[in-house]
């Protein structure tokens, strides 16, 4: 294991490995250049994510564990999809150059967050990024930002929906986060309005794709909000057979996305997916706590969306129709993809995320070399 250049680090349990497996692809075409391992501190977490991937997966649950692990690998670079706790244990190794890369390109209050100040380097998709860190914390230095893209939305997907005839609306709402600041879920509060309404709008094939947390959420409200959202699906499907409502509640939602007219989500990573892959399709931004103008000054894209909130809700059908025939948002969407995303098409991330890895391996090696230097001359 000593030709290992990267570390791939993740100290989550199985509920959160969804944050690892969007990186799984773009870390095998890593692989091709700069030997990566995956090192997981829960060992269900490593037998989950070893099925979905060939590259080597090593656990160490514990901290004595985890430094022995990294005296035997001797990498260069640690990347981080997340802001665990656990990560400060890696980030104690100071032969290795320590990067963040998140799980994702969003406006969520978390995706700015004070652990950034703990990384040599923090990748970022854009200068919607870049905005957010500068403005949203104190003192941060900006040199640590490196804008990469989006590697995930480089890769091929073999579509996940059957093709339909219809007009196809997605609802793609997050789970209810860590704390009540990072809560931007949909479910509770307006879910099942949602649901009524795109299945008011004629001639509609709804699709329902929550959140893996969603899915398995212990917040009350949450689970039963799910739960009354599959009951409305279920009992049109059975007034409609034709229709070819669906609820997918596992798999990559990039492989859904190609198979709809529309989107109905709210502030994540998703809508901004959707606004990068699928810019000539129309979005609508949720606001749950109706604060449009709070909505607009946090989550930019909420102004080349139509939002909807609790007063509008109600005319969501009507909507959705409209912009079906009449996308009046199409020429905002192009300008603010830019803002979020820079200027990179498809394909581009990729190669500026493998240049960006390689420039960290070359530097922790000078960088090395030079205290090796230091050290002998003293």
């Amino acid at each position: 294991m000593n030709d290992v250049s990267v570390i791939a680090y993740f100290a989550g349990d199985p509920t959160r490995t969804y944050q690892l497996a969007q990186w799984l692809e773009v870390l095998e075409i890593l692989d091709r250049v700069h030997p990566v391992c995956l090192v997981l501190r829960d060992p269900d977490s490593a037998e989950l994510i070893a099925s979905r991937t060939d590259l080597t997966v090593l656990t160490a649950p514990s901290f004595p564990e985890l430094t022995e692990l990294y005296a035997q690998l001797d990498a260069k670079v640690v990347l981080y999809c997340n802001n665990s706790v656990l990560n400060v244990e890696s980030l104690l190794d100071t032969r290795m150059l320590h990067v963040h890369v998140n799980h994702g390109e969003s406006d969520k209050q978390s995706m700015a967050s004070n652990n950034a100040k703990a990384y040599d380097r923090v990748f970022v998709a854009g200068d919607a990024a870049v905005e957010r860190y500068v403005t949203g914390l104190l003192d941060f230095d900006a040199s640590r930002l490196v804008r990469v893209g989006r590697p995930q939305l480089d890769l091929p997907r073999t579509p996940l929906l059957e093709p339909s005839p219809r007009r196809t609306v997605l609802y793609a709402p997050t789970w209810e986060g860590d704390a009540d600041y990072n809560d931007y879920t949909s479910v509770e509060v307006l879910g099942e309005q949602v649901i009524r309404a795109i299945l008011d709008v004629p001639d509609v094939r709804l699709v329902y794709k929550p959140h893996p947390k969603v899915t398995t959420s212990l917040t009350p409200a949450i689970a039963e909000g799910h739960l009354r959202i599959m009951a409305l699906i279920d009992e049109a499907a059975r007034l409609d057979p034709d229709a070819g409502h669906v609820q997918v509640l596992s798999g990559d939602i990039l492989a859904v996305m190609p198979g709809c007219d529309v989107m109905v989500t709210d502030v994540s990573s998703v809508g901004l997916d959707w606004l990068y892959l699928h810019t000539d399709k129309p979005i609508f931004l949720t606001d749950p706590h109706g604060d449009v103008e709070a909505l607009h000054h946090q989550a930019p894209i909420s102004r080349c969306a139509d939002v909807v909130d609790a007063t509008s809700v109600e005319a969501l059908a009507s909507l959705l129709g409209d912009r079906l025939a009449h996308d009046e948002h199409h020429l905002a969407r192009v300008a603010m993809r830019h803002h979020y995303f820079d200027d990179l098409h498809v394909g581009d991330s990729t190669g500026r995320f493998l240049a960006e890895v390689t420039q960290l391996v070359v530097l922790r090696d000078q960088l090395v070399a030079r205290g090796t230097d230091a050290a002998i001359i003293a």
